[in-house]
Parts: structure tokens; sequence; C-alpha cells
């Protein structure tokens, strides 16, 4: 047996795997969580630290970076151990456990394992637009880190799903002005947002798409066009905010043996998967009625962390009862 064998590693550190972190912890488990990025909570601090949650119980509304902050508080408090900027390469069984070696060439032993790795690793999809490679960084963005860079500006958002209207909404009390377009006239955006949305001062284009940035070492104005009729605007614009979603994989997770479908593990309704004393839980598993939400994705890593528990140790009950019965240390 390896001198430094956890009980419970954690392959990602968004929500889920934050949460997961503080149960196991609860458990009396030994617990590691192990992330690609150089720092945890997941797309809340890598993609939209700046973006409103508003389906987190507790929470009517909460900035996602303030959300990773609690969350990131609350799974530090049985101390687990955090390896940041170790990308999960190889799964290899020894005996009773697990040796999971990184791109680094750590190699890290373990009991169990629950694999939190959200849609996997994720960049941005990029529009392939005249100008806008040239732009990107410069006042072409695929995400918003800091919502004071766009105070003031003139808008171009780009986009028809959750991210786009929420930053359009997001951003036009503190921008100049804000306008969006969607290559569709219909939304993908939740009903509720989008007819706040009409409501709101943001000019609408819809069935428009963009041409090109143009601009003289800034970006100046945007030319989109009617995809229908093939009519151009020209608009006076300071910066572009892409949100056409994200391009994500398992990477070398794809390689361990798991039963996938599509970019998905499978998991049973104790959130197993097919390997032994591998478990999988939040948008990274699936199963019958899946929902992919934080709300839910918290409530199937305690699931995964109980199983785990009890097959460590068979002495130890499934549920162990409520929190607030218990003596938790200090934060």
């Amino acid at each position: 047996m390896h001198s430094d064998l956890y009980d419970i590693t954690i392959i990602g550190g968004g929500p889920v795997g934050l949460f997961g972190a503080f149960y196991a912890g609860l458990r009396g488990m030994r617990v590691k969580i192990i992330d690609s990025l150089p720092e945890l909570g997941g797309q809340l601090t890598a993609l939209y630290p700046e973006k409103y949650v508003y389906d987190m119980p507790g929470f009517p509304e909460v900035l996602a970076k303030d959300l990773a902050r609690e969350m990131i508080r609350q799974a530090m408090r049985f101390k687990p151990t955090v390896c940041l900027e170790e990308r999960a390469e190889t799964l290899t069984r020894t005996d009773d456990s697990w040796a999971i070696t990184t791109h680094t060439g750590q190699v890290h032993y373990t009991r169990t394992i629950v694999i939190c790795a959200g849609a996997g690793a994720f960049a941005p999809r990029k529009l392939n637009a005249e100008g806008v490679a040239a732009f990107e960084g410069n006042g072409v963005y695929y995400g918003v880190r800091e919502k004071s860079l766009f105070a003031g500006k003139r808008l171009l958002i780009v986009g028809g799903g959750d991210s786009a209207v929420d930053w359009a909404l997001n951003l036009y009390p503190i921008a100049q002005e804000v306008t969006l377009i969607h290559r569709r006239d219909e939304f993908r955006a939740h009903e509720q947002s989008v007819q706040e949305l009409r409501r709101s001062p943001v000019k609408i284009l819809t069935p428009y798409e963009l041409r090109r940035v143009c601009g003289d070492g800034t970006v100046e104005r945007a030319v989109v066009f009617h995809n229908k009729t093939q009519d151009e605007i020209e608009l006076p614009i300071d910066a572009v905010i892409l949100n056409l979603g994200f391009v994500a994989t398992l990477g070398p997770i794809k390689s361990w043996g798991l039963e996938l479908q599509g970019n998905q593990i499978v998991v049973d309704e104790y959130m197993r998967t097919n390997l032994p004393g591998v478990y999988a839980a939040g948008d990274v598993c699936t199963h019958p009625g899946k929902l992919k939400l934080i709300a839910t994705g918290v409530g199937e890593v305690c699931t995964a962390v109980n199983h785990a528990k009890s097959v460590i140790d068979p002495t130890a009950k499934m549920f162990p009862g409520h929190s607030s019965d218990m003596e938790l240390p200090a934060l």
C-alpha cells in the first residue's frame, strides 16, 4: 500500500467538485482535489466571474465569483490537499486502489475517485469573421472577466443563448449603448431573460451576423449583415463580446475505459461508473432524468461520496445524518 494514499480524489475544482470535497471531509475522508486550471472555481471563475447566478438555492442572485469564493471557503473547511495546474492524463489500477498520473508527471494514489470535470476541458467557439482575430483581447472578447472594462463603451454582443442575453442585461446599465445580434429570430435563452431583454434599452437585431470588425489600432466599428437579405449595417462600436458557446472535450479521460455516451460518462443511481471505485457527478455524467444544474450536481456528488465511503468502510452508514447534528471545525 502506498504511504500517500488518499481515500478519495476529486477530479475537477468547480462547484460540484468543491462541494464533494467538503462533503467527503464531513465523512472523515482524506481528500485530494486535482484541477488543470490555475485557480479553484471552475467555469464560475474561469469563464464568467462577473455573471449573476440565479438558480442556486439560498441565493436569489449571486455573482459567479462570489459563489465560487464561498464554495471554496466551504470546501477548505476540512483542509483537503489541492493540486492545481495538473491535468489528469492516465488512470491505472494498482491492487485495490488507483494511480492517477498528471501531465506534470506527478502520480496520485487514491482508493476512490469522483470525476467532477464539468463539460471537460473547454475553449470558446471562435468566429471566423474579418478582423476578429486581429482585435482578440483588444476590443474583441470571448467572455467578460471585468465588467468595468466596458463602462461607457458602445458594445456589440453576438449570440442568442443565456450568456449573450445575460451579458446584455448586465452591461447595458454601465455601457453607453448595447446592441445584440443573433443569427436567428428566436433566442435560446431563458424565456424570462428574453422578456426582460425586450423591455430593456438594448438594441436587438435578428437575424443578423457579424461580417467584420474595423478600426485603426482599436475597434471603431462593426459591419453586420441580415443573413436572409444580405443587407449590411455599419455600427459605431468600441468593443465586441462573442458568446457563441464552448467546445468541450473530456480529453485524456476518454481513454480511461469508462462507458461513455457522447462526451458524458454513464453512471448508475449511486453515481458509479463501470470502473470499480470510480464515480462521476455534475455535467460530466449522464443518467436517466439528468439535469445540468449546479443544484443537481451537488446532490449527485453527495451520493457519490456517501457510496465511496461505504465501499472504503463497510461499517460506515451510507447516510451519516444531517450536518446540523454534527460538530464541525471552524471556518
